[in-house]
Formats: C-alpha cells, structure tokens, sequence
C-alpha cells in the first residue's frame, strides 16, 4: 500500500492551484466541443453518428480508464499521474487540431479521454489529502467553482473562434492552460510513495474498457445499422458480458482495480448511486440544449454558448458557499433538494417551442433552476462520496465517483439518438427534458433516502 513520504498540508495553496488548473484543462475541453459539434459535422460530415462519437469517444476512455488511473494515482502518486496526463492531453489536443477526417478526430478525441483520466481523480485526490474538516468542503467547493470557470469561458470563447477563424483552434485553446499547469505540479513537494513493487490489475482494466466500450458501441451504431446489425448484436453482448465478469473478477483478484469493500461504507454506495442518475442528467443538458439552440432555433455558435451559461455561473457563484454549510451541517438535504430544483427547471422547458424568442420565459428560467440545483448538490455530494473512503485510497475513490459520472453521461448522450428519434426537433427535445428530470427526481429520492450526515464531531470546522 503507498504510504504519505511528505505532507501535502504544507502545499495547501499550490495543490487547490494546480487541483483547479488541471481539472480547468479537462472542463475546457469539454464545454468547447459542444459548441462546435454542428461546424464539425458541416466540414467532416457523418451527421448525428460523427457528432454523438466526437463526444462519447473521449467519455469512453475517460469512463472506463479513470479506475486504472485512480489505482495508478494511489500506487505512483498523485503529482507524477497528473503530469503524464496533461503531456498525453495536450499531444491529443494538438491531433484533434489537424484532423483531416472524422475517423481521425474520434481517434485523437479518445486519446484526449485517455489524458483527461489520468488527471481528473488524482486532482481531486491531492485536495482531499492536503484538507481535513470544514476546510476540506471548502476546497472542495472553490475547486468546483472554479473549475467550473472553463464550462463558462468556453462556450463563449469557443463559439467566437467557431464563428471565426473555426472549430480547429478550439482544440488549441485547451493547450493553453496546459503550458500554465506543469510548471506548478513540479512544485509540490508532498505525494505518496508505494511500499513495495506497485502491481496494477490489468484484466479488470481491460473487462472495464471493453465492457463500457462495447455497450456504447452498440448503443450509438444502431442509429446508423439498426438493432438487428451483426456488429450492434455483437459490441453489445461482448460489452454486457465483460461488464458482467467485472465484478466477479475484482472479487478474487488480489490487487482489485477497484476494492469492493468501499461500497460498504454507505455514503459511498449511495452516492454514486446518486450521481449515476443526476450525471446522467447533467449530460444530456450539455448535449441537447446546446444542439437544439443551433440546429432547431439556428443560434449562432458563439450565441448559443452565452444562452447555456447560466447553470455554470450560478455554479461558480455558489459551491463554496454551498461546500462550508454542507461541511458543517451535513451533505444529505442539499443531495436531496438539489436534484429536485433542478428537476423544475427541466420540465420548465417543455414549453419550448419553434420561436427563438421563446428562450427568454422557457430556456433560460428553465437553466436558472438547474444551475441551482447542481449548486445545491456537487459539492456535497463530493464531500460525502470522498468523505467516507480512508485517505490512503482517495485515488481510486474519486475515481469510481469521476468513472460513474462519466458513464452516466456517456450513456445518456449514446442513446440520445433514440429519445430524439435519430434527429434533433422540437418534440425530441420534450422527449429528452421528460428524460432529464425523472433522472433528477430519481437522484433526489435517492439521496434523501439514503445519504446520512457525519456525527457532528465529525463536522467541526478545521482549525488547523
């Protein structure tokens, strides 16, 4: 097991620093592809297929890869893992740029999934082992709200370059902060250290990539094949059959991919529960609203990413605040009421209908309520997933939280084309709010239920 060689306390400052610039590269990259999914199938072709592949082939590695790298985040540590991921993150993003072909960006896109796991649990890692307390729910809150700033700048500043000098660049833009951040990792003078020569589990890697890998597959390519296709019948059952083996197989393995035992504690069990149902949720707004404003209403790209910023700025606005009372009073009803406000604002929208104007009393009142609800609950329901594993597996324990999140929204955004009905329109747009806000009923029924708050012991400020 890897044991604390320096500790990463003394480094508070610089660990959020580096924690919110990492996490910023990985969230930049993701809310700028959104407003340029119409450009890129206008210039590459392939139709909704190429635009659902250009978004799910980085969830795809992302999703299934983040477990491996939260093992290699606990077992090498959190600063050498970051490193590595912004280097592969940026070569990734330099061949998204220069794609000649749709095949070639889905390629270089999952290449850039590939990067964007081996950062994403190892950031939030080093927060939770540098913070204790209050202070944690606090850091934890201003890494969210921060981090959340690149879901603002890069609508905007994405539709811009789209609108400008085209979808391309964008893909340069998130080299940007790349640059930035590895000076300041080489910085941090506290990690862990394996005892021992680390070993990681290889078949449980591969049963995981495949499985989740298959099922997308399957999901996405019977829009253009149909259900009855050979390759849909068979991506899906090598998928379901390798997902179905996983488990088993973590069971006897000596040094698990994931340790089971961590589903025992019940915030984490119920949480993750939680947050595959409001994930799921929370990518199909980034998706479809985002399609539906320039493909239905023909907002300009840079347009559309103003119209859409709303959750985010509330999110920013609001998670610190959110993560100090949750830090003090307990994460449960801010789990529970979160998902429900923002449950209104989906079904809100299903007074949307063919006029632009309409945006004004539907949309955007709609995307009021759903910022805050996420405001209400990311950060708590972080907190309390996180707060329930020891400190020494933070690695993987954010990595199963970051991995459901991903599969949650991956899954949602392959079988878009089937709530939509292969295209977008209006009445496919009714279809995947309805979607939308059972998902976050089910999450707030979920945590209310489930979620218990931390003796009160537990959740003393850190006056440390």
């Amino acid at each position: 097991m890897p044991t604390p060689e320096a500790p990463l306390r003394d480094d508070r400052r610089l660990v959020l620093v580096v924690a919110i610039l990492a996490s910023f590269v990985v969230g930049l990259d993701a809310s700028v592809v959104n407003v340029a999914l119409p450009a890129i199938r206008h210039e590459l072709g392939g139709g909704l297929v190429v635009q659902q592949w250009v978004v799910d082939a980085y969830l795809v590695t992302l999703g299934s890869l983040i477990l491996v790298a939260g093992s290699l985040s606990d077992l090498f540590g959190r600063v050498r893992i970051i490193t590595l991921g912004l280097i592969v993150f940026g070569v990734a993003s330099i061949v998204c740029a220069a794609a000649p072909t749709g095949g070639v960006l889905i390629v270089s896109r999952a290449l850039q999934g590939v990067g964007g796991a081996l950062v994403t649990p190892s950031a939030l890692a080093l927060i939770i082992a540098a913070f204790r307390g209050a202070a944690q729910g606090r850091a934890i809150g201003s890494w969210t709200a921060w981090s959340s700033a690149a879901v603002i700048v890069g609508p905007v500043i994405g539709g811009l370059i789209v609108d400008g000098i085209g979808w391309r660049w964008i893909f340069v833009l998130t080299a940007v902060p790349i640059a930035v951040t590895i000076p300041l990792v080489a910085r941090i003078s506290g990690d862990l250290r394996p005892l021992g020569r680390p070993r990681v589990d290889v078949v449980g890697a591969v049963l995981a990539v495949v499985g989740i890998g298959g099922v997308v597959l399957g999901l996405i390519e019977q829009e253009r094949l149909g259900w009855s296709s050979p390759v849909v019948v068979a991506a899906l059952v090598v998928g379901g059959l390798a997902l179905a083996a996983f488990v088993p197989w973590e069971r006897r393995v000596e040094q698990p991919l994931v340790d089971l035992r961590l589903f025992r504690a019940r915030n984490f069990a119920v949480g993750n529960l939680a947050t595959l149902s409001i994930y799921g949720a929370i990518g199909m707004v980034g998706f479809v609203v985002t399609l539906f404003l320039q493909e239905v209403w023909a907002f300009p790209a840079w347009v559309a990413g103003v119209a859409t910023l709303p959750p985010t700025v509330l999110l920013l606005l609001l998670s610190t605040t959110v993560g100090s009372f949750a830090g003090r009073y307990g994460p449960r009803w801010f789990m529970a009421a979160g998902p429900a406000v923002a449950a209104g604002g989906s079904f809100l929208m299903l007074f949307v209908g063919d006029d632009p104007a309409a945006y004004w009393w539907t949309v955007l009142p709609g995307l009021v309520l759903i910022g805050l609800g996420i405001s209400l609950m990311v950060t708590p329901l972080t907190s309390a997933v996180l707060g329930s594993v020891p400190e020494r597996e933070a690695g993987i324990g954010s990595a199963v939280n970051n991995a459901v999140a991903r599969i949650a929204s991956l899954v949602v955004v392959a079988l878009a084309g089937v709530v939509l009905g292969g295209a977008m329109s209006t009445v496919g747009f009714h279809r995947a709010v309805v979607v939308m806000g059972l998902l976050l009923l089910a999450g707030s029924v979920v945590s209310a239920v489930g979620i218990r708050n931390p003796d009160r012991e537990e959740s003393r400020p850190d006056r440390s």
